[in-house]
């Protein structure tokens, strides 16, 4: 019996719920937004359904990280989770692809993504329309790195992260365009590697 069909009718809405999010922005939704959606007043009401997913062999969950929800028993490779704007903020997009750029990292290959560039903002920087930046998924970044940051709104976009006083700057590598400043951005990653088709 496969893991899915020992689930209850509102398990199965919930884990449609978290895969659908991950597969098209990128990345999981919060305890908060499950509730909203379903109408669970109790965010212990949605950690019962999370725990049962995760007993379940569905879902995995990184203590202590709002967003940190992942899918269970993928496919090997790195998971294709869409496109992401480096130009002017863009929701992330999830592909239906997978690429194995794993053995080309250090880091661990279930905590990496693959997202692919859409804009020129960081030409300077020579990462193109096109190419495909490689994540590792992590809550934090040091002053520079070159990070996928997260909006309060929940867009995504590609820039160097430079945290300031009461303020984010996420800065592009294109000397024609300004930097975005937030009151609050979240890192969903750092970027590790960059692999161009040519």
């Amino acid at each position: 019996m496969e893991p899915w069909d020992r689930l209850t009718s509102r398990q199965q809405k919930v884990y449609e719920f978290i895969r659908d999010k991950i597969r098209n922005r990128g990345y999981g939704p919060t305890v908060r937004e499950i509730g909203e959606h379903f109408h669970i007043r109790s965010p212990n009401g949605v950690m019962c359904h999370l725990k049962a997913l995760e007993k379940k062999g569905l879902i995995t969950r990184e203590r202590n990280m709002s967003r940190a929800i992942q899918l269970a028993a993928e496919p090997r490779g790195l998971r294709v989770a869409g496109r992401i704007a480096a130009g002017v903020l863009h929701e992330a997009v999830e592909q239906n692809e997978r690429i194995d750029f794993a053995k080309m990292f250090t880091a661990d290959s279930d905590n990496l993504v693959a997202l692919q560039v859409h804009g020129d903002s960081m030409i300077d920087d020579h990462i193109t329309e096109g190419d495909y930046v490689i994540v590792d998924r992590r809550r934090a970044a040091r002053k520079g790195q070159i990070v996928v940051a997260i909006t309060e709104d929940g867009e995504a976009t590609l820039k160097r992260w430079y945290p300031e006083k009461g303020r984010i700057r996420l800065q592009p590598a294109n000397a024609a365009m300004k930097p975005i400043y937030v009151t609050n951005a979240k890192v969903f990653g750092v970027v590790v590697g960059i692999v161009r088709k040519i």
